[in-house]
């Protein structure tokens, strides 16, 4: 096979660097290594760059893969074309995602599997090509991991739901997913989607609060070259990235009224039609939606579909909030223990009885992900072994509208979450009261993880 390509490789190990280049020197033109991620802004400006192999963590860093997806987003500024895949020593399926979500073309998991880091860059290589030339590539539509990072714990409703989603998931019965933020659920379809006869495909997720209304048929149905002023190229929409797949479509309550129906034709006529276009594609996808907001109560307040509410939920599971199966947190909190210790280079930590029972006893409002955002912290700050009661400190959140506010933030976040409490959390409504819009309402809800 004839060497193609330029691939530029960064990571603060030079052992891996060595051993990286003489592998990937077997299929690319040229490879180009360098350990400080400090240098790919001269690089790309210097070499005509087609992937990247981007460490996730560098010794500077802090660690928990932010500074990765910083370079992301700087590779991405410079050259939008550019394919990035993720380099990254723990299977971290969230941060895999927020990688995709944020431009990355698929990840690695060290330490690697040599015909597959090929594959995976040969596949980014293909993409890049196929893109320079206006040709949709079939494997473009790549979203991460092949693996299953679901904990189902000991809990009696996690088995059941466990039992449930293992007689479901092998149907292409459409499945709402509900629960509190933090639960996990769009890690629950993906495992899903792990077990079920579309595994070898994609499933792709679709943040629906996060797309801006004027771009969700282009987003979700695609569009033809020269159907807005930016369609330079033909571009399928998720739909058609996700034909054979699954389609995950996330917080499925933010989408607003009129859009609903739009969706809702979509999924009866099993076709799309793209932007600029007259041409019905047919596709072929198993769907699963996921929301914490109540949708039977916002049928009845008319601010969701009851037609379409009824196409998504043939199947209706839902995920326990971590206060009402406390036996599956000191389960949870071993394994980010061991996640974090290893991630911030710390002997393993063990928690004692003390430690094991206070955190048993707090009501985690923000489930798993309140609960690994305290496990973290507590192993930064942590200098011993054993973890005890004291190195978890979970203060009082004071309701009181007299609480004296001494920062713009807080202001903003009282302001916004009166609003959500004051019209029971129609985004519609709520925006139009602080006179913003619902895109960057909803980013601020992301923000302060209302």
């Amino acid at each position: 096979m004839a060497k193609q390509g330029t691939i530029l490789v960064v990571d603060d190990n030079k052992g891996i660097l060595t051993a990286v280049q003489m592998l990937l020197g077997t299929c690319f033109e040229k490879v180009i290594t360098i350990s400080t991620p400090n240098k790919i802004k001269t690089t790309l400006h210097n070499e005509n760059v087609d992937v990247v192999l981007l460490d996730m963590n560098f010794s500077a860093g802090i660690n928990t893969g932010n500074e990765g997806l910083f370079w992301l987003s700087e590779i991405k500024k410079e050259d939008p074309s550019v394919q990035v895949v993720l380099f990254t020593a723990y299977a971290d399926i969230d941060l895999a995602v927020r990688g995709i979500k944020e431009g990355a073309t698929d990840f690695v998991v060290k330490p690697w599997n040599n015909a597959k880091l090929l594959e995976t860059l040969k596949t980014a290589y293909d993409i890049r090509t196929a893109n320079k030339k206006g040709i949709p590539h079939e494997n473009s539509k790549l979203v991460v991991s092949k693996e299953s990072g679901m904990f189902w714990g000991e809990s009696n409703a996690m088995q059941q739901l466990r039992n449930l989603i293992e007689k479901v998931a092998k149907t292409d019965a459409n499945i709402l997913i509900t629960g509190e933020n933090g639960t996990g659920k769009e890690m629950l379809a993906r495992e899903i989607h792990m077990l079920s006869n579309r595994k070898k495909e994609a499933m792709v997720p679709v943040d629906m609060g996060a797309i801006t209304e004027t771009l969700f048929e282009s987003e979700l149905f695609g569009h033809m070259k020269g159907a807005f002023t930016d369609a330079r190229a033909d571009r399928p929409g998720k739909f058609e990235a996700a034909n054979n797949g699954t389609l995950f479509l996330d917080e499925i309550g933010n989408l607003s009224y009129h859009l609903q129906a739009k969706l809702l034709t979509a999924l009866q006529r099993r076709s799309v039609v793209r932007v600029g276009s007259n041409t019905p594609i047919p596709v072929n996808i198993r769907l699963i939606c996921a929301t914490n907001r109540d949708l039977q109560d916002m049928v009845q307040k008319e601010q969701f579909r009851e037609d379409l509410l009824y196409r998504i939920n043939t199947i209706h599971v839902e995920i326990p909030s971590l206060r009402d199966r406390p036996e599956d947190i000191v389960p949870l909190t071993e394994i980010f223990l061991a996640k974090y210790c290893s991630i911030y280079g710390k002997s393993s930590m063990r928690l004692n009885a003390d430690a094991k029972e206070k955190l048993k006893q707090q009501p985690w409002f923000g489930n798993i992900r309140e609960l690994e955002h305290t496990i973290e912290k507590a192993v930064i700050i942590s200098e011993g072994e054993t973890l005890d009661s004291s190195d978890f400190d979970f203060p009082r959140k004071k309701e009181s509208p007299l609480k004296e506010v001494t920062t713009l933030e807080e202001m903003e976040y009282n302001m916004i979450k009166n609003a959500m409490d004051k019209y029971n959390g129609n985004l519609s409504l709520v925006a139009s009261q602080l006179g913003i819009s619902r895109q960057t309402l909803y980013n601020k809800i992301k923000r302060y993880e209302l």
